[in-house]
């Protein structure tokens, strides 16, 4: 061989390569928010960040309408309460994805560009016992015939969201890994349907929650700091969570006989807020970490040099309405506030810097509810935890960004959360007359005083939407019933 072509042969193959290694980064954007910013905003961000992959956790069609062009890779999500229909009846099955998958499917540029189709959101959670266990594999071959018969099985793929407490290792380390006792049946069945469709194994990843629970697990371990003391596992050195736990995985899928399935992490994050440790600063060190270790490809001690296919952020934006059962610290997994505006440095591929902003961002008025001093305070606390019980108060917990403000500014708190989530209506800052209106930012140093987004009811899961949604659940239902006489 010639030099010249010699030289070429070489560049071409180092560049093939490299293409081949590129490391897929996307991030989840959830909806589980009292007032949503408007869809097209978030694709805006999402495009103005080079974001080229999003994870759904349902099929919202104002979602995929502003997604329609983009360009970016699409997860939709069928969620659990849909699951036991699907897995019945093939017809609903077939309905759903006519509906949501091949109404928007575009491998072009006109389209949505969806990739993959989730069955449930990790349906095999712990706290949900066992619920779910029963319909998911049913409903996944169903979903796959529907995509089949629609002549999209070769481009949407099929998987199942699994949580980090599907696996198991009673020593914490990677070497004993092993999926659930009660799971372990339904993986198999799961694994073996995903190998014949070539899909991958979608799995949570959550390295806060396991510091959080591990006391053998330290803070510079799970933020992939050099000086943390590693974790060793026979002739294998753990230097961070990440690779103990994707570790653990790749053990577990060994066991049962698929030790060469394809692994996306399917959520990594670090919340900001709601609970000791949960701070922007922090968040910030985990996903440097992170990031810088995607972008090594330097895989983990089991997979060397193999890093995960894709990884997905959790989350894109906070959500005030997720679930607390697991901590406050639930509803602050955002990259960005609710409102798209960026609370750290993060590199998407183009250098540590802090990403654009949602641009032209439409909020209700300049106004706060406060408690008013000059009234008898003897009942305010009670009317807080009221208020609180519908609003989001998470940042008032105990290492909370707002749980250091003195009494009663935390009360004002309370009733300035209700007051915005209930549009600033006049009665919504009663409070058996201590409530206060004002024009005054009540915000003290990190304690920010949110002021809601002026949303119409219509761009939400409330309202007419909402009517939409149970229309659609009453029809699955209705085929579910259907296939049973």
């Amino acid at each position: 061989m010639l030099p010249s072509f010699r030289f070429l042969f070489l560049f071409l193959a180092t560049v093939c390569t490299l293409g081949s290694t590129v490391v897929a980064i996307g991030v989840n954007w959830g909806t589980t928010t009292s007032h949503p910013l408007p869809p097209p905003k978030v694709v805006e961000l999402l495009k103005s960040n080079n974001i080229s992959k999003v994870k759904l956790f349902d099929a919202d069609p104002l979602v995929l309408q502003a997604l329609s062009g983009s360009n970016i890779g699409v997860t939709v999500g069928i969620p659990n309460a849909m699951l036991k229909s699907f897995n019945s009846s093939k017809k609903a099955a077939e309905s759903w994805v006519h509906d949501n998958v091949t109404r928007y499917f575009s491998s072009g540029s006109s389209g949505v560009r969806i990739e993959y189709v989730a069955i449930g959101d990790e349906p095999f959670h712990l706290s949900y016992s066992e619920q779910f266990h029963p319909f998911v594999i049913g409903a996944a071959i169903n979903v796959q015939t529907a995509l089949t018969r629609a002549n999209l099985a070769s481009e949407v793929k099929v998987v199942v969201p699994c949580s980090y407490d599907t696996i198991q290792s009673e020593s914490g380390l990677p070497s004993k890994g092993h999926f659930r006792p009660d799971l372990n049946k339904t993986m198999i069945e799961l694994l073996t349907f995903l190998r014949k469709h070539h899909s991958p194994f979608f799995f949570t990843i959550s390295p806060f929650i396991t510091f959080n629970k591990n006391k053998n697990i330290s803070l510079d371990f799970s933020l992939f700091k050099e000086a943390a003391h590693p974790h060793n596992d026979s002739h294998r050195t753990y230097k961070n969570s990440f690779d103990l736990s994707y570790d653990t995985l790749v053990t577990a899928l060994s066991v049962v006989g698929f030790p060469e399935m394809n692994i996306v992490v399917s959520k990594i994050g670090w919340p900001t807020d709601g609970a000791a440790n949960a701070t922007s600063s922090i968040a910030e060190t985990f996903m440097k970490g992170l990031m810088d270790h995607l972008h090594s490809k330097s895989g983990t001690p089991l997979r060397p040099r193999n890093p995960p296919m894709e990884t997905y952020i959790f989350s894109l934006l906070d959500e005030d309405q997720r679930s607390i059962a697991t901590g406050n610290f639930e509803r602050h997994w955002g990259l960005f506030t609710f409102d798209g505006q960026a609370k750290y440095r993060i590199d998407f591929g183009q250098g540590l810097k802090k990403p654009e902003n949602a641009k032209n961002v439409v909020y209700l008025s300049s106004k706060w509810c406060v408690v008013n001093n000059n009234k008898d305070l003897s009942n305010a606390s009670t009317n807080a935890m009221d208020a609180c019980s519908v609003a989001d108060c998470t940042a008032l917990s105990p290492g909370g960004s707002c749980f250091n403000i003195s009494w009663p500014g935390n009360i004002s708190y309370a009733f300035n959360s209700y007051y915005q989530q209930h549009d600033q209506r006049a009665d919504s800052c009663d409070f058996g007359g201590l409530g206060l209106i004002t024009t005054v930012d009540p915000s003290v140093g990190n304690c920010r005083f949110s002021i809601e987004l002026r949303t119409s009811h219509t761009d939400s899961l409330s309202g007419s939407h909402l009517v939409q949604w149970m229309i659609l659940l009453m029809l699955y239902s209705y085929f579910f019933l259907l296939n049973l006489y």
